[in-house]
């Protein structure tokens, strides 16, 4: 479930924090939402996929890991990035 290299560019230029940046905290978070997004489709329709599940928890893990060091950091950008994003609804 790998992103497309197209899709990974636009996610980095849409959530960059500078114009160098391809790693920072936020830019990871949206690939992974992207990944987690398109995992939990894979999985309602192959619902004895446990290997997948597994990676599928073990992305949200560090998801929430990371969205956790935002919210330390900046409560007001995690708040702003969680709105963009459209989780924790």
């Amino acid at each position: 479930m790998a992103l497309l290299q197209e899709r990974k560019q636009e996610l980095i230029s849409e959530y960059q924090v500078h114009e160098t940046d391809t790693g920072s905290a936020e830019v990871q978070i949206a690939m992974l939402t992207e990944r987690i997004n398109k995992l939990s489709q894979h999985l309602q329709g192959n619902k004895k996929d446990y290997s997948s599940r597994r990676g599928l928890l073990k992305m949200i893990g560090r998801r929430k890991r990371l969205l956790s060091y935002i919210a330390k950091k900046d409560v007001n950008h995690y708040r702003e990035l969680i709105g963009r994003l459209g989780i924790r609804r």
